[in-house]
């Protein structure tokens, strides 16, 4: 790892930023020396943004930029695009909607394919993410794929997590109470100007006061993304929401325990291909005698 490129990482250099998350991304010589030297202490507020496809989670977090620009604060995206099942592709098309922030110098944006990770997110979303944290970004969005209910994996990574949802959800609400519905820090009703907005928002609270969070009052916010409505109440309750975690000893050991179970988990499976485990599955189905779980207890 060449000193130059820590350093410029340390002080904002995008270029260097850019270098160091390839590196880690691709898992190149000296990747693992370059985590190891990033600080203990960042003040980065990592905002995790979920929810169901066509929620606009991609429209608020363009809005969100332009409000907080400003302010003059520096702003960090990474934007999760869902991979292909079948050649782990994918279309990184998010940037497109955030195409006006581009050429800001205090806007940096990276798109990462899930490449078949479940939970909406990347496997190197991890080391990604606090390596943007070491180049001084006030705040970082993270925007998921917007899978559905499995996508809570962005819980274990986010400092705040908002969920967002439309008014069209409407008596699906009931069915919305496990995964998503639970990790939620601060839920956000986007598209607020559509019908029975007012009452989705009165129903969701009346769910939100039911999984009321330790010293946490979960609020529920409107916001109209495409005309920026609603962005300085949302602001303002993601940065009381960081006031109330940050400090929170047992918040803080929960976050990077489930970072270290990600972290272990994907080291330990490796060595595990899907191609080649198809290939060998492929040889074995010819013999008309495979079993699935023979299969699996040879290679333990």
């Amino acid at each position: 790892m060449q000193p130059s490129l820590i350093n410029g990482l340390l002080n904002g250099d995008i270029r260097s930023l850019a270098r160091c998350i390839s590196l880690a991304e691709n898992e190149s010589a000296g990747y693992e020396r370059l985590l190891e030297d990033l600080p203990v202490q960042q003040t980065t507020r990592v905002i995790g943004i979920t929810g169901p496809p066509g929620a606009g989670k991609s429209t608020l977090v363009n809005s969100l930029i332009t409000f907080l620009l400003q302010q003059q604060k520096r702003i960090a995206i990474i934007a999760v695009d869902p991979s292909s099942p079948f050649n782990y592709g994918a279309l990184l098309g998010d940037r497109i909607r955030m195409s006006q922030h581009f050429g800001n110098e205090d806007v940096f944006i990276r798109s990462m394919a899930s490449r078949g990770a479940l939970g909406g997110l990347s496997p190197k979303i991890i080391e990604v993410s606090d390596i943007i944290k070491a180049a001084g970004f006030d705040y970082l969005f993270i925007e998921t794929v917007g899978v559905g209910q499995s996508e809570v994996e962005i819980a274990g990574i986010a400092d705040t997590t908002i969920v967002v949802v439309v008014p069209e959800a409407g008596d699906e609400i009931q069915t919305m109470k496990a995964g998503l519905m639970e990790i939620a820090d601060i839920f956000v009703v986007n598209k607020a100007d559509r019908d029975n907005a007012d009452e989705f928002v009165k129903n969701l609270r009346i769910l939100a006061h039911t999984r009321q969070k330790e010293n946490w009052e979960i609020p529920v916010l409107k916001t109209i993304a495409t005309k920026e409505e609603g962005l300085q109440a949302l602001v303002a309750a993601i940065d009381a929401h960081q006031q109330q975690v940050t400090g929170n000893s047992t918040h803080h050991a929960l976050l990077l325990a489930e970072k270290a179970y990600q972290l272990l988990q994907h080291r330990r499976m490796q060595d595990v291909n899907r191609r080649v485990l198809q290939q060998q599955i492929t040889q074995e189905l010819a013999s008309g005698t495979f079993n699935l779980y023979r299969f699996v207890n040879k290679l333990v």
